[in-house]
């Protein structure tokens, strides 16, 4: 804390104490809460300055930017919390481009009567989220909203980071022949947000995936820089990513739900709550498309890290105006992998 702050007030409590409308006021109360919540997480040289911007220095290469908003319910559930979430997220999102993340800003919006506890809980996992991923969080903003007007907190992140301008990995990259690789079992994030959200328990608990995922893709790049397509199958899941891919590239695309990993309690949570896993979210998992002559090596690499362990080849890209997603069943026939329709699993990221 401060000395500007200790002259002006006493230590917030941060074990009972609640955030209140002066907290967003802009004065004393609000300097207080920056800097014994959020400094104290976040401290580096470009939050001490105090500034209204942070001045960073880039390495060369293209620019690559993502913002995020995170409104998931509830704030902390198995595996995870909206902190480390809004970290890896937006982290991901550059990622995806084969950049490496290098800065993050953050922006706040808190309910009044919101616990202090639980504030600087979240602050901490996202300091230790990022300091994990070596990303500084460098500039944000803090805001305060009546009761009753933003469910405790939501949080907004963007990253930034540098691309090697050789690279060109884009989603509508996707070509007739290339092979779609993803990074592990599908479906646990969403899940582990249903099952502690409705208070369901299972046999085995179902953790959320939740993970910074710019170092698998580092090594994946470094190993097979021809990478056409990258993607996070986040909202929608793997199937709403298929088919966002197959549209852009104006393809098709055949996957085999024998070769998609999903874990046994996953499904089963499924089969209970009358959900497919190919839409439900992930937050730690990437589909790669790649040349098919690269595919092996590809996936030789990714099971190789921690992160895509359980990695595997589950399909083709093929020629299609229709540009449709097609699964051949475990029972050996074939169903339409549609676009994600209504929203069976709200608020899970």
């Amino acid at each position: 804390m401060s000395a500007r702050v200790r002259r002006h007030a006493r230590a917030l409590d941060l074990r009972h104490g609640r955030v209140d409308m002066t907290h967003g006021s802009g004065g004393r109360a609000t300097t207080q809460l920056v800097e014994e919540v959020f400094l104290g997480a976040f401290d580096n040289e470009w939050l001490r300055a105090m500034d209204d911007q942070a001045r960073c220095d880039l390495p060369a290469g293209r620019l690559v930017i993502a913002t995020d908003t995170h409104v998931v319910s509830p704030l902390f559930f198995p595996g995870g919390d909206i902190g480390a979430l809004s970290v890896h997220g937006t982290i991901n999102d550059v990622a995806m481009s084969g950049a490496t993340p290098l800065y993050l800003t953050a922006g706040f919006i808190i309910e009044e009567g919101f616990a202090l506890a639980d504030l600087k809980r979240i602050a901490d996992s996202m300091a230790q989220a990022a300091q994990s991923a070596q990303v500084a969080v460098v500039a944000g903003d803090t805001k305060v909203v009546e009761r009753g007007k933003a469910d405790g907190l939501f949080i907004a992140t963007t990253g930034i980071g540098v691309v090697d301008p050789a690279l060109a990995i884009h989603a509508n990259r996707a070509q007739p022949h290339d092979c779609i690789l993803i990074s592990g079992s599908v479906g646990d994030h969403g899940v582990a947000i249903m099952s502690e959200r409705e208070h369901l328990s299972f046999d085995a608990r179902i953790l959320s995936d939740t993970a910074a995922l710019h170092g698998l893709v580092a090594d994946m790049v470094r190993a097979v820089p021809d990478i056409h397509c990258l993607r996070d199958p986040t909202r929608g899941g793997l199937a709403t990513a298929l088919n966002e891919i197959a549209d852009l590239s104006g393809v098709g695309m055949r996957i085999r739900e024998r070769d998609i990993p999903v874990r046994s309690e996953v499904r089963a949570a499924c089969e209970f709550l009358g959900l497919d896993p190919l839409y439900i979210a992930n937050e730690g998992k990437l589909i790669a498309i790649c040349p098919a002559k690269r595919a092996p090596a590809l996936l030789q690499v990714m099971r190789a890290h921690p992160l895509g362990s359980q990695a595997a080849i589950i399909g083709e890209v093929v020629a299609d105006p229709f540009r449709f997603v097609e699964m051949e069943t475990a029972f050996g026939g074939s169903r339409m992998v549609d676009w994600l329709a209504g929203d069976p699993l709200p608020r899970i990221c």
